[in-house]
């Protein structure tokens, strides 16, 4: 048991002391260079075999894997932070003439402009959006700059899980490869130019309503912990439409080892530990068509930042939501302190958690890779974790949470009720926006058997439910409808296995 004055330096737990680097230490790889810098206690390198180990890293990770196949078109997400730039520099180095084994797909990029949910103001995003423009534009690659307010004007098929069915002409990892070399289709510098010109700088304006719609539904909640989480949803989805817009089929993230810890412990604390494989995994196939990969999930903060400061990597720091707030702001920013000074007293701690994220792996029945849009979730697209049995946990704090809204009865609140029965049941209708309208807005009570666990809670600290964007309101309701039809009409259908019997019956 931790004891809490106990001294873990000392002698009383009989460590051995961790002896201190010195300056003139030689590199653990060449045994020659001087190093100048050390990673972790013994792993020391110089300049050059650092530079090499990183970029073997990146490489090792994507064919390790093999979940990108030549000549598939990937977009870069780049939020301006040095992992993400750092992953834009790797696949820079990949793509050059001078990479002994090139990267073989086509990349693009992509930049949420969220400052209007984190009280940017214009000057500062215009600021900032220059910069990246004149980052992007060095690389050669198609770029998009899409602000956050453009969610309001997505399309509902942006909550529908797309096919994930294999491409006929590309059946396996191999096939794919050797068709690519026995064609002889590289990447060439006037194959890459002649992809700028599809950018329209243009396309990241939004309209005067689209920014009020975005800050009513941000002041709208209540917790930074629902801001950050619905901030999280709503740039997935606006880039899930950006990818399927252009014929994108990959997306990498630049979430880095530290980042993918904090995500993990912060996911277990808000009720998504049924989704932590696809939260925190290389590959996340939740929405079918486009597969999110993160390729720098082996690198640590501290690897990035010297790769960054070393290598001059361009990079350009932009306010959060959770920039400068304290350490209790949120879920996700308590649990990043926490795991942040843990690192510092015990080096090993970001690792053991990374490690233990490996082993997560989704159970998914036979039938998830064609299941309906109703059993995913409205928001994260996740599989539905709010079916179980009544002797789980979910259903006995749903029983609790239920117990605890139970008021005493006032008969002032009975005429109310006994008034919409009756006008229920005398079919007189209560016009728009009434009891028996059935255009009326989904409520929170409405939403949650739409939503997995979490985003409920989500939903929970919200104010109204009117703020949401128009698509998930839409899709909501189409929802509700389907689902209402269907228990309707549940006493004419026959199940499978009674489908089954009667035919081997006949």
């Amino acid at each position: 048991m931790c004891q809490v004055e106990e001294d873990y330096n000392g002698l009383e737990c009989n460590q051995e002391k961790i002896t201190v680097p010195t300056l003139n230490r030689k590199c653990m790889k060449c045994k020659e260079g001087t190093a100048v810098l050390i990673i972790r206690v013994n792993d020391a390198f110089c300049r050059s075999c650092f530079k090499e180990y990183f970029i073997h890293k990146f490489r090792a990770m994507l064919g390790k894997n093999r979940v990108i196949f030549p000549q598939e078109k990937v977009l870069l997400a780049v939020s301006g932070g040095t992992a993400s730039c750092s992953m834009l520099s790797q696949v820079q180095e990949g793509l050059s003439r001078e990479a002994p084994k090139k990267l073989r797909f086509v990349p693009g990029i992509i930049y949420i402009d969220d400052g209007g949910a984190c009280g940017r103001s214009a000057e500062e995003r215009q600021r900032s959006n220059a910069l990246l423009k004149s980052i992007f534009t060095e690389t050669g690659f198609t770029y998009f700059i899409v602000s956050l307010e453009q969610v309001f004007s997505l399309p509902t098929s942006v909550l529908v899980p797309g096919t994930s069915d294999p491409d006929p002409s590309n059946p396996s990892y191999k096939q794919a490869v050797d068709q690519y070399i026995k064609e002889k289709q590289t990447l060439t510098e006037e194959n890459v130019a002649s992809a700028v010109a599809q950018l329209n700088i243009e396309d990241s304006a939004y309209s005067p309503e689209h920014k009020l719609a975005l800050e009513r539904l941000f002041s709208s909640m209540k917790t930074l912990t629902a801001k950050e989480d619905m901030l999280q949803t709503l740039r997935q989805h606006l880039i899930l439409h950006i990818a399927r817009e252009n014929g994108y089929s990959k997306v990498m993230m630049g979430d880095s080892c530290s980042r993918l810890a904090v995500k993990l412990l912060s996911n277990i604390a808000l009720g998504r530990g049924a989704a932590l494989a696809s939260d925190t995994g290389f590959s996340d196939p939740r929405y079918g068509d486009v597969v999110i990969v993160r390729p720098m999930r082996d690198y640590s903060s501290k690897e990035i930042a010297f790769y960054s400061r070393m290598f001059n990597v361009p990079s350009v720091f932009i306010s959060g939501l959770d920039t400068k707030t304290h350490d209790k702001a949120s879920i996700q920013r308590l649990t990043e302190s926490f795991v942040t000074n843990l690192q510092f007293d015990f080096p090993s701690t970001v690792s053991t958690i990374y490690r233990t994220s490996e082993k997560l792996h989704t159970v998914m029945p036979p039938q998830s890779q064609t299941a309906e849009p109703a059993s995913k979730c409205l928001l994260c697209l996740c599989t539905l974790d709010t079916k179980v049995d009544k002797a789980s946990a979910f259903h006995a704090t749903l029983v609790s949470e239920q117990l605890s809204q139970i008021k005493l009865q006032d008969p002032s609140l009975d005429a109310p009720a006994q008034s919409a029965e009756q006008c229920c049941t005398e079919g007189q209708g209560c016009g728009p926006g009434g009891c028996c309208s059935s255009n009326r807005l989904p409520s929170h009570q409405d939403l949650k058997t739409l939503l997995c666990y979490s985003c409920r809670l989500t939903i929970k600290d919200m104010v109204a439910t009117n703020t949401l964007p128009p698509y998930i309101i839409t899709e909501a309701e189409k929802r509700q409808k389907r689902s209402q039809m269907k228990m309707e009409i549940s006493e004419y259908l026959l199940e499978d296995d009674e489908e089954d019997g009667g035919t081997a019956a006949l």
